[in-house]
């Protein structure tokens, strides 16, 4: 009997976290979809196809997929010199936003789930904060 209420408990308290961790995603990238619409919109354009041979696709892109640290680091502190995204070289600049650390996370969990990208593993404020210059 005491195996029996261990095991529900268990499964009660997986679908409790899981439940939880997707309405925080759910959350932040509800943000990320505004800040997405503020500052990475002109470039990327709408459905984050990006303008071809002058700013990477963030749409199915292997390179934002494959590359967490530095699509991250490249959102708060802007990135220049070549990226290859989908089997194209990019060699542009893209000016840091001024976001928080908080921002970042929020776009980043945005971007990593639209556009037929997806990424279960929630980007937070402290993952952000860690990553340095």
């Amino acid at each position: 009997m005491k195996l029996l209420y261990l095991s529900f408990f268990s499964f009660c308290s997986i679908i409790f976290t899981c439940s939880a961790q997707s309405s925080e995603l759910d959350s932040s990238m509800e943000r990320g979809a505004f800040i997405y619409e503020d500052f990475c919109v002109t470039c990327h354009l709408p459905s984050g196809e990006g303008v071809e041979n002058v700013y990477p696709p963030i749409a199915k892109s292997d390179y934002l997929m494959n590359n967490r640290e530095a699509s991250i680091k490249g959102i708060k502190y802007g990135q220049k010199g070549e990226i290859t995204v989908n089997g194209k070289t990019y060699n542009g600049y893209m000016a840091p936003m001024g976001l928080s650390d908080n921002e970042v996370a929020d776009v980043m969990n945005y971007i990593t789930n639209s556009w037929g990208n997806k990424n279960d593993n929630l980007v937070t404020e402290e993952e952000v904060s860690k990553i340095e210059k």
